[in-house]
């Protein structure tokens, strides 16, 4: 939340379609001020995410209505999220309806490498605000409008703290790991692994040159949340791919 994890006060949430100008939205009154006070703080952030809980619900409903399933994509920077959503963009475009909104805190990269693979996407430029909230996401569904019976990916600012306290409205949350991080993610960050429903361990292929443990990896997982889903793959070479695919596929029957 703003008044411990650091977003800026001179912030300004941007939104683009690529191809087009940047266009500004105001900020969130609570980028605005920062209480010293303890106790006021606590206030704050209690009433942060009641208002952003209560327009998460407004975006499920949305979502519910046109039979939209919502896939939020999380993980620290460098796991792949953008690979991964490419490599399934291109595999599935003919099958799925798929929308993207990218979230970063600077720059149209991933927005345009997204368009590129052939799906309609919005980025939402954060500046130095390190999670994705509620309210981003409705004034980014109402640009982007996807259509009834769909997937929508939210690819959240890498960052594995901040995004966890944040509802969005959607279906199901998806953290990624890649093996060239810590086995011990899951301990260390508890909070996201225990709000997540699926967690895909990403880059496999390089398990030979790492000193990471899956089965240690899943085991501190399961202690946060013994209901949590995993996923081996390799976006590189391809390994495992066909198990997300199909997760995908059983997401538009299921959720």
């Amino acid at each position: 939340m703003c008044a411990s994890c650091g977003c800026g006060e001179e912030d300004h949430t941007i939104y683009t379609m690529p191809g087009e100008s940047h266009h500004h939205a105001n900020k969130h009154d609570y980028h605005h001020h920062h209480p010293h006070n303890q106790e006021h703080e606590i206030q704050l952030e209690t009433d942060i995410l009641s208002k952003n809980n209560m327009t998460a619900e407004r975006n499920r409903g949305y979502f519910e209505a046109l039979d939209i399933k919502v896939l939020n994509l999380v993980s620290s920077p460098g796991s792949g999220k953008t690979s991964l959503l490419e490599k399934t963009i291109n595999e599935l475009n003919n099958e799925l309806k798929i929308y993207v909104i990218e979230g970063d805190q600077q720059t149209l990269n991933d927005a345009n490498r997204i368009e590129k693979a052939g799906a309609p996407v919005i980025q939402i430029n954060t500046g130095n605000g390190c999670h994705l909230d509620a309210e981003m996401i409705n004034h980014a569904i109402k640009e982007l409008k996807p259509e009834r019976n769909s997937i929508l990916f939210i690819e959240n600012v890498g960052n594995l703290v901040c995004p966890a306290l944040f509802d969005l409205g959607e279906s199901i949350r998806v953290v990624i790991i890649s093996v060239t991080e810590g086995d011990d993610k899951p301990t260390k960050y508890p909070t996201m692994f225990e709000s997540s429903q699926l967690c895909i361990i990403n880059k496999t292929d390089l398990l030979p040159y790492v000193d990471f443990d899956i089965k240690k990896a899943k085991e501190y997982a399961l202690r946060v949340n013994p209901e949590l889903r995993f996923l081996s793959l390799s976006v590189k070479t391809g390994k495992g791919m066909n198990d997300w695919y199909n997760y995908l596929k059983k997401c538009r029957i299921i959720f």
